[in-house]
């Protein structure tokens, strides 16, 4: 069967929207309610309650519009919001726009609740609560023109840009052919390929925002000294940040880019995206770009990606939060010292095994199983890593790039 015509069954959302999981999002508001939230989540005991929040007591704008987009997104339908009582991000809030977005919602602060034992309770009783109404979710069914993926790679190594992020590139044009959303990003690993990326603007507007983003990261690692290029990448074969900056622009695909969104800003409409995610200016120094590929994954997820790809040549073994992560390499030897976590081997296309468009169809084959139901490697393993930092984001910026109100 041709990717064009499969389907599979998603949960559609009151307000729309259609969704690949049905999750209960346990969110804590600050650091100190970080273990209440775990407990409620480990003794609800079950796959699709997952529990993410923000350590920090004081405001910070980046991170609240994070949580919002993660309340918002297609995935889940519940959400319990857990606070201490003290900090700046209210528990209440969270809810309440849960709610207006017609998911499960609840909340409380521990300190009213009388302590951690009740709390517990509590919070466990809600979510049971939740999961029962959620097996009530009207089924839909969906295609690739309903999806929206994101990708980034990490741990790369030379077959990062000769087969793990090829396979996502050549993926990507055909999921863009078809209607559907494609999102990449890692602007800080495009250092030397501004020309390129621009040749590729599908507008005017879009090639304005592809230089003013690709200048601001330019800048934003001089700033810090130091290039998007590890330790890990020269053992693994590379030599330069140009030359990891071609592997991995390469993952975008070659389809024309319809502009820049910024974290926690959904698409506008359907094509190929480029995530910025980079410090904006006069605050570079409260909160560095993707100190982690956790980091990366959430922004992506963020802005509504229903799964996210992560290419490693050296491997990972990390999963996400809210939406199934696919990891991807180029290098067999990977593949097979960590089959346990890594979902699929591109390495056929580096021994001439398969094309790169068969290789690509392999890829769409298994989103669909993925979407469809099938539990990635890691949400078998139960990884459900994220991390939302404190950042500065220019609100201007953020709206023009996504027309909205975040």
């Amino acid at each position: 069967m041709e990717l064009k015509d499969m389907r599979w069954q998603g949960y559609a959302r009151k307000n729309g929207a259609k969704g690949i999981r049905n999750r209960v999002l346990v969110i804590y508001t600050v650091k100190c309610s970080e273990f209440v939230a775990r407990r409620i989540c480990g003794e609800a005991n079950h796959t699709d309650v997952e529990v993410l929040g923000f350590d920090g007591c004081t405001d910070n704008q980046y991170a609240v519009n994070l949580l919002i987009s993660l309340i918002r997104h297609p995935n889940v339908g519940g959400v319990l919001a857990v606070g201490l009582g003290c900090e700046y991000v209210q528990p209440k809030w969270l809810a309440e726009i849960a709610e207006k977005e017609g998911k499960e919602a609840d909340w409380m602060f521990i300190q009213d609740v009388g302590g951690t034992r009740k709390a517990i309770d509590k919070g466990v009783a809600s979510v049971r609560a939740m999961l029962n109404r959620l097996k009530d979710t009207p089924r839909v069914e969906m295609g690739f023109s309903d999806l929206v993926i994101g990708a980034e790679c990490g741990g790369s190594d030379y077959t990062s840009g000769l087969a793990g992020n090829v396979a996502v590139g050549r993926f990507y044009d055909k999921l863009v052919d078809m209607g559907g959303t494609a999102i990449f990003e890692e602007i800080v690993e495009a250092v030397g390929l501004v020309d390129l990326l621009e040749d590729r603007a599908a507008s005017e507007q879009a090639k304005k925002e592809l230089r003013y983003t690709y200048d601001k990261a330019l800048e934003y690692c001089k700033s810090v000294r130091q290039y998007s290029v590890s330790p890990g990448n020269f053992a693994g074969g590379l030599s330069t940040i140009e030359e990891k900056s071609m592997g991995a622009v390469i993952k975008s695909g070659s389809r024309p880019i319809e502009g820049v969104i910024k974290v926690s800003c959904p698409a506008p409409r359907k094509g190929l995206w480029l995530l910025d995610s980079t410090p904006d200016p006069y605050w570079m120094q409260f909160g560095i770009t993707n100190p982690n590929d956790n980091e990366g994954l959430m922004d992506l997820i963020s802005c509504g990606a229903h799964i996210v790809f992560l290419v490693t040549g050296r491997g990972n073994v990390v999963g996400s939060a809210v939406s199934p992560c696919i990891k991807i390499t180029g290098n067999h030897h990977t593949y097979v010292r960590m089959e346990e976590d890594m979902d699929f081997d591109a390495s056929p296309v580096l021994e001439g095994l398969c094309s790169q468009d068969e290789m690509a169809l392999r890829l769409g084959r298994m989103v669909a199983s993925v979407a469809g139901g099938q539990e990635s490697k890691s949400e078998a393993l139960g990884h459900r890593e994220y991390f939302i930092p404190y950042k500065y984001q220019e609100k201007q910026v953020c709206f023009k790039a996504c027309g909205q109100n975040a």
